[in-house]
């Protein structure tokens, strides 16, 4: 017995099958996550070392040494050592290891190898590594700010509620904070009063860090009651601070207060982020929220959403938050319109069966192939952990064409048979018999072709892997259903209709096609009488078409207008934080104005005090006349009329490329074992692509090795005539001009924070760790000042 003949014998069972294929496909249908694209993710590693006040090189040197030479200390480590690429992005007082696996082995299961003994001894915040996808852009921009609250209070809220309780969110897998304001209570030294009271720095560091502690002080044991002991050590604000005893002189305490301001300040005073719109510039908080690869773009914003009400009511009426961006926005859409295109194409085969065989029965029997094989589809989408996207729902378009061919092929042949006078039931066994190895055939020939997608390496091979699999299953399925529900249906629902009497529209449609085909036959026999100019015409077009494959424009990925913009602002190298303030203002000024942009994100401060951020939302599509790339073409003449800044717009590629966030696009790497000999090179050859103006623009360089120094050159006799060690001197220079850890302050705050350099003051800090680091900086005592003014 065949396939066809089992199932058509067998009607209930058939039913049953094609119901839990409905079933089955339904399931995976809500199931399945929704995204724009397949989820293509780089497996990049990245080691992080920051050290504010210094060059963090020498820290992160023994890193890397430790992961070139791992395949001796680890063996299990070495293929993915092997498979990998990396290079080392540096700027002031920051530097990045960034490891990124080039082969199929997309990870190393393996424990990364130990970090340097030195590391950890002499970095405040010790190097830190962590896996890190490039590819996953942030999907939702959330803004906090605050007419009469003060930024630390704000960034509390931000980091302490929204924060941790949208990262517990399914599918959310970080949470990135620009703009971070944390609480700190800051000392301005004022150097004068040091000298006239002949107090050194490192006195006042001594002060602070013996005058807030927070240590265990143990039980009380009575008779009949235990009391636990707790001491009032711990200080929290700067009030709390100004009376501190740094030292006596003449037998009078000199306090904190009486050496300069101790005021109530933020944690790093050299970061800042604003929120612009038309209406309003106002500084803020921004939380930037990535997914988790394969999850649910729009399920993970809607759950963060609903939400936000909550977050409202528990936060005060001054905190405003408001949706900078949202990615699903764009995403719904481009969905919804594949969804359409593909209702479209449905429908237009359905009508064009219809139009072919002119009756109802015989068009709904190889219509049903559609909806089986395309909700079929969803479940084995389900199981492989696909998503429903673009690329996957092209692949179900496209196979709209492909999937009812076996059925009308089928059916035809069923047809053919009762028009000779065989029964139905006869029909159909005797029809499905001769065509079922044909149809077989069809079926595997036609997935045959989507094979070779499926090896593909890669980027556009793990790109295009989830497109091929959904239309290799789409046919099989549909080859599976003309096998056994199309031949069933046509032996209970098909009836011959030879020489029955039709009417006036069936004769018509009838005299059309009997007017096509002698159109066609007409034009078969000329070609046929003119077979050399045939020929002729056939090789024109085909050279035609390999002339214009050469004058085509190429690119790996269409632009998308995806309502974002991004841009990176970068000054003069060396310029202070306030001078990069106000460029930064004033490129936010000429965004807030255009007509096309409905607000804004503006972002200064962190690893190079030269570099900024900007990330502009567009209005709907429907509210503005120009695309993406042509708001950034307008507003490049306008961004280079500010002086003293340069700005570098991108349209966010739907899939970025690389392990590192650029300026640009495109990236060149430049290598060189010899670094004097590649900071030579580097900025000849920036200089040259920046010629090619037809060609190129917004060239530039993550080269950053102009900064100015102030180099001290420390006269050996005199500090030791003076009994001062080079230790004792770049100790007080880091005092001075650092950040060191010296206090802590135990907080309910549970956020992890970050510390950054700010001159001339000390601070102590409140981490969200629920510890706190200060840092004392003033300029050099006078013990010192001799040593340097004498130096040659």
């Amino acid at each position: 017995m065949s396939v066809p003949e089992l199932f058509i014998r067998r009607p209930v069972m058939t039913t049953l099958v094609m119901s839990g294929i409905l079933l089955f496909g339904l399931i995976g249908y809500r199931l399945l996550p929704v995204s724009d694209l397949p989820s293509v993710d780089y497996p990049t590693i990245q080691v992080s070392a920051g050290l504010p006040g210094a060059n963090p090189e020498p820290w992160l040197r023994p890193w890397r040494r430790r992961w070139k030479s791992s395949s001796r200390s680890s063996p299990a480590w070495t293929p993915c050592r092997r498979s990998a690429r990396w290079a080392v992005c540096k700027s002031p007082s920051s530097s990045r290891l960034i490891v990124i696996l080039t082969r199929r082995r997309r990870t190393c299961r393996r424990p990364l190898p130990a970090q340097p003994g030195n590391c950890r001894r002499t970095c405040p915040s010790p190097p830190t590594y962590q896996k890190v996808n490039p590819a996953d852009a942030p999907i939702l921009y959330l803004a906090l700010n605050s007419p009469t609250l003060p930024l630390s209070t704000v960034d509390d809220y931000a980091e302490t509620m929204l924060a941790q309780r949208i990262s517990m969110i399914t599918g959310v897998a970080q949470v990135s904070v620009y703009g971070s304001q944390q609480y700190a209570v800051r000392v301005q030294v004022d150097p004068n009063k040091l000298a006239a009271y002949g107090i050194g720095i490192d006195e006042v560091e001594s002060a602070v860090e013996q005058g807030n502690v927070d240590q265990p002080t143990g039980t009380l044991y009575g008779r009949h009651q235990a009391f636990t002991v707790q001491a009032t050590g711990q200080l929290q604000k700067a009030a709390d601070y100004r009376p501190l005893i740094v030292a006596y002189r003449n037998g009078h305490p000199v306090r904190l207060q009486e050496l300069g301001r101790v005021i109530d300040s933020v944690q790093n005073d050299k970061v800042a982020a604003w929120y612009n719109t038309h209406n309003s510039s106002a500084r803020a908080i921004v939380l930037a929220i990535q997914r988790q690869p394969g999850a649910n773009t729009v399920a993970v914003v809607d759950n963060i959403t609903r939400l936000l009400p909550q977050f409202r009511n528990q936060i005060p009426a001054a905190v405003h938050i408001d949706v900078l961006f949202d990615r699903s926005q764009s995403i719904r859409a481009s969905v919804a319109d594949v969804k359409h295109t593909l209702f479209i194409a449905v429908c237009l085969v359905i009508l064009v069966i219809f139009l072919f065989l002119r009756n109802l029965s015989a068009t709904i029997i190889p219509s049903l192939a559609l909806p089986m094989s395309i909700i079929g589809t969803f479940a084995a989408m389900a199981l492989l952990g696909y998503s429903v996207d673009n690329l996957s729902l092209m692949a179900l378009t496209l196979c709209v064409g492909f999937v009812v061919d076996d059925a009308i092929v089928m059916l035809e042949n069923i047809v053919r048979h009762m028009e000779n006078g065989e029964p139905p039931m006869q029909a159909a066994l005797n029809g499905s018999r001769e065509i079922g190895f044909t149809i077989i055939s069809m079926t595997l020939s036609l997935s045959a072709v989507f094979i070779p997608v499926l090896f593909m390496g890669g980027l556009v091979g793990r790109l295009l892997h989830e497109f091929a699999v959904t239309t290799v299953v789409a046919v099989l399925v549909s080859g599976f259903v003309s096998l056994t529900l199309t031949p069933m249906m046509c032996s209970r629902f098909i009836r011959s209709e030879h020489g029955k009497k039709h009417g006036r529209l069936y004769d018509a449609f009838e005299r059309f096609f009997d007017g096509m085909r002698g159109v066609y036959d007409r034009s078969l026999q000329t070609v046929m009488r003119h077979r050399l100019a045939t020929l002729n015409v056939s090789l024109a077009v085909l050279v035609a078409t390999l002339a214009l494959f050469v004058v085509i424009p190429k690119g790996f990925f269409p632009d998308d207008d995806t309502g974002q913009i991004r841009g990176s602002t970068e000054a003069a190298q060396g310029i202070s934080f306030e001078a990069m303030r106000e460029h930064q203002m004033a490129v936010a000024k000429i965004v807030a104005a255009d007509p096309n942009i409905d607000g804004s994100m503006s972002f200064i401060g962190g690893g190079g005090g030269n570099n900024g951020r900007i990330f502009m939302r567009l209005k709907p599509r429907s509210e503005r006349k120009l695309d993406a790339n042509q708001v950034i073409q307008e507003l490049r003449p306008k961004f280079a009329q500010v002086p003293g800044i340069n700005v570098y717009l991108q349209n966010p590629p739907t899939i970025p490329m690389g392990g590192m966030m650029s300026k640009a696009l495109y990236q060149f790497s430049l290598q060189d074992t010899d670094t004097k000999e590649l900071f030579h090179w580097a900025p000849i050859l920036m200089a040259r692509m920046a010629e090619q103006t037809n060609l190129l623009q917004d060239v530039t360089s993550d080269l950053l090795v102009a900064n100015p120094q102030v180099v001290v050159e420390i006269d050996r006799d005199k500090s030791s005539a003076l009994g001062v060690t080079a230790g004792q001197i770049e100790n007080a220079l880091y005092d001075a001009y650092g950040s060191r850890q010296t206090s802590t302050i135990y907080t309910d705050i549970t956020n992890t924070g970050s510390f950054w350099k700010s001159n001339r003051n000390f601070n102590v800090t409140r981490t969200r760790s629920g510890s706190s680091t200060s840092a004392v900086r003033s300029p050099i005592p006078t013990a010192c000042r001799s040593i340097f003014r004498s130096a040659p």
